[in-house]
């Protein structure tokens, strides 16, 4: 086992790292920009190393800055978080070659699910349902007769992208040209890759995604699916655990898992990592993109399930072979995390940054927070503004919404604007309560309370 890790991120993910690392004895390492000297996960570590002036790319990003940050302080292994250099294959690849140890996957199997068109095929090849579309880059000509075979509305897509970035909808074939040439820009831009595929776009679409955890020696599991349609901008704001549709569909969860199971495997998978899929009103389900690494919203899987992925990844990564069987595994309630953002959900979700008054995250039965500030610290500009995230557990859906509910009303936040009334609100509609929306469904709601 490690004797010493360093935390390649920050906020509420780096400083959840630090403490399971602390629970379990082992030495931690903190990086921090300038606009992070006083932020709690460096507070919290046992050793902190600067790494750069507040932009991203010239600290978190910092391949350099990091790795001599993790070799002049001994670190064994590099835990990344989930954004950043989470999905990196260049760094988890210099990791491989000189150490330290990379906690997640190899830069074989990112580089395998890092293509977005790669992994298409890679699922489909490995028998898991793909949408419509096809099985690679296009160019304008290729796009346009398959949107005119699979028919509109179609989705074009960055082949390099994720999170909704160098995506868009087109409608009709006289948007299509200008769609193409805007997916591809973004790419470029964004991703260092200007090719784009194309997708039948499914409607009123749900998101769901399945938890899988595989180690070293073949053996895999998985740990049920996530409701994670609620969505801006492309962006989750309230997940929960297990699905309120599938649920209701029983033969569902089997089969989709499964297939997350299939496709993981596919590419020799190890460590923690997301299979996510687009599920049709009729139940039919796609496989979209698999994440390389633990996700945002893990937090609802470990309340149904009682299993501490992080600790898992720490042994996987370490060697340990994973001793969690399939069939000892069973969903325990049901689990609901809510994004707690510094932004304006009235002005279009807009990031609001400035300094915190008091800030005292909410406790009681069922809850668990998971924060990255403290009273006092200011917002900046340069980072995603989540501030914290909201986990409400309960032995039935009800009881998890009012939990978190009354959660988010004994969260005091001073000094800023957030979207915690708004969720609030969310989760006080009917629409949540009946589990019936989509994941335009937010975005229409906000858009009727202005």
């Amino acid at each position: 086992m490690f004797d010493k890790i360093l935390i390649a991120n920050r906020g509420e993910i780096a400083a959840r790292i630090i403490q399971v690392l602390k629970d379990r004895g082992i030495g931690t390492v903190a990086v921090y920009s300038d606009a992070d000297a006083d932020a709690p996960h460096v507070a919290l570590a046992d050793e902190a190393v600067r790494i750069g002036p507040a932009p991203v790319r010239e600290s978190y990003l910092n391949q350099d800055a990091i790795l001599d940050a993790a070799h002049g302080s001994g670190a064994q292994a590099i835990h990344p978080g989930y954004g950043l250099l989470s999905e990196n294959a260049g760094f988890a690849r210099r990791c491989a070659d000189a150490g330290p140890v990379f906690i997640g996957p190899g830069p074989a199997a990112i580089e395998a699910m890092g293509d977005k068109a790669q992994a298409r095929a890679t699922a489909k090849a490995a028998g898991v349902p793909v949408v419509p579309g096809s099985d690679g880059p296009v160019d304008d000509a290729e796009a346009a007769a398959i949107a005119e075979r699979i028919g509109y509305p179609v989705l074009v897509k960055a082949a390099g992208g994720g999170g909704g970035i160098g995506m868009q909808l087109v409608k009709k074939p006289g948007k299509l040209e200008r769609a193409l040439a805007s997916c591809r820009d973004r790419g470029a831009s964004s991703f260092g890759n200007p090719a784009v595929y194309i997708e039948k776009y499914i409607e009123s679409p749900r998101h769901i995604e399945v938890q899988v955890l595989f180690d070293q020696h073949g053996h895999g599991v998985h740990l049920f699916e996530r409701e994670c349609t609620l969505q801006r901008r492309h962006q989750k704001v309230v997940e929960e655990a297990p699905s309120p549709f599938i649920e209701a569909y029983a033969h569902l969860r089997e089969a989709l898992c499964g297939s997350a199971v299939a496709a993981a495997r596919a590419i020799g998978y190890v460590n923690a990592g997301t299979v996510e899929y687009v599920v049709g009103p009729d139940g039919g389900f796609y496989f979209i993109e698999m994440n390389t690494r633990l996700q945002v919203e893990h937090p609802v899987t470990e309340m149904i399930t009682g299993v501490d992925l992080i600790n898992w990844q720490v042994d996987i990564a370490a060697g340990a072979k994973l001793t969690l069987e399939q069939s000892d595994l069973r969903i325990d309630g049901h689990a609901i995390e809510c994004r707690i953002y510094a932004e304006d959900p009235d002005k279009r979700f807009m990031p609001q940054p400035g300094t915190l008054g008091a800030f005292l995250p909410p406790e009681g039965e069922g809850i668990r927070t998971d924060a990255g500030y403290r009273s006092g610290q200011a917002v900046t500009p340069y980072y995603d503004p989540m501030l914290a995230k909201v986990i409400a557990h309960g032995p039935d859906r009800g009881t998890a919404t009012a939990r978190a509910q009354g959660a988010l009303e004994h969260f005091v936040i001073e000094g800023i604007t957030t979207n915690r009334a708004f969720v609030r609100s969310v989760l006080a509609e009917p629409a949540f309560a009946a589990g019936a929306f989509d994941t335009g469904w937010l975005e229409r709601y906000a858009k009727g309370r202005g």
